[in-house]
């Protein structure tokens, strides 16, 4: 049986949550105001700092389907592949990059797992070259059109479900396998491996892996991702910001729903290039 690591997005892997870092191409383009944005930011601050219950998160999520309904998905696939990089690029983690590269070296298949929409992080999955992304697909209507709903929502348990089929169609051995996340919401996806590992985690995810014994890393070196791998040219346009649209209106809104904990049971780890 095979071994994987599977890698959530938003503070694990890159610095800042999708919302964040797309906020500025969108106000470039004038596509959001300042004020938006500006409370954009101030509700993502309260809800990681004190919560929020799951009525107002479904509220805030269904707001953000509603206004992807009747975007063509080509055009926005093309959008995102044209400006991706703009964006994520000086905000990777080195030492989540290492750690990528210290799994594959070791034999391991690699996932991104991310509660984002599956256009922006298949991208960069693909530029991260790892083998594949778990990600939330949006419902298609027979036009090509987003419909304001979700096939697949990549989020809490249902990250946890789509590791086991993934597991089942690849023959990975889930107890041998690695989790990384800095969200206590994600303890599904956590204790779905026989090897949890908490990093820059929230204040809830690092209690429970204190007492569960699991690895707690702290990454705080972002680098631009070109600096380590190829990568296309920059192209510095309004496409760039088209891309951000799908991105704060799904992937924003859908980082702020990180609340929902559950007890934790089991962890190990990996060697890493930074622990606390």
């Amino acid at each position: 049986m095979q071994t994987a690591a599977f890698f959530d997005l938003d503070k694990t892997v890159i610095a800042k949550s999708t919302m964040v870092a797309f906020g500025p191409a969108l106000m470039r383009a004038g596509l959001v105001s300042r004020r938006l944005m500006v409370r954009g930011a101030w509700t993502q601050f309260l809800f990681e700092r004190f919560g929020a219950d799951q009525e107002k998160m479904e509220k805030y999520r269904q707001t953000a389907l509603r206004i992807t309904r009747g975007w063509d998905q080509q055009q926005i696939t093309q959008l995102v592949a044209e400006g991706l990089i703009e964006v994520i690029d000086p905000i990777v983690y080195d030492e989540a990059f290492t750690l990528i590269r210290q799994h594959q070296e070791a034999g391991h298949r690699v996932f991104i797992v991310s509660a984002s929409p599956h256009e922006i992080v298949g991208p960069l999955a693909a530029h991260l070259g790892v083998d594949e992304a778990i990600a939330s697909r949006a419902r298609i209507d027979d036009d090509g059109r987003y419909t304001g709903e979700l096939d697949f929502y990549s989020y809490g348990p249902f990250k946890a479900e789509a590791m086991r089929s993934v597991a089942s169609r690849d023959n990975i051995d889930l107890a041998s396998s690695y989790a990384y996340s800095d969200s206590a919401t994600d303890l599904p996806m956590l204790e779905v491996v026989g090897h949890p590992t908490a990093v820059n985690p929230d204040r809830e995810l690092e209690r429970i892996a204190v007492a569960n014994g699991w690895p707690v890393l702290r990454f705080d070196h972002p680098v631009p991702l070109r600096s380590r791998v190829p990568l296309p040219e920059r192209r510095r346009s309004v496409v760039a910001a088209g891309a951000v649209v799908m991105a704060a209106a799904g992937a924003g809104v859908w980082w702020w729903q990180r609340r929902t904990v559950q007890p934790p049971n089991r962890g190990s780890g990996l060697r890493s290039p930074a622990t606390s």
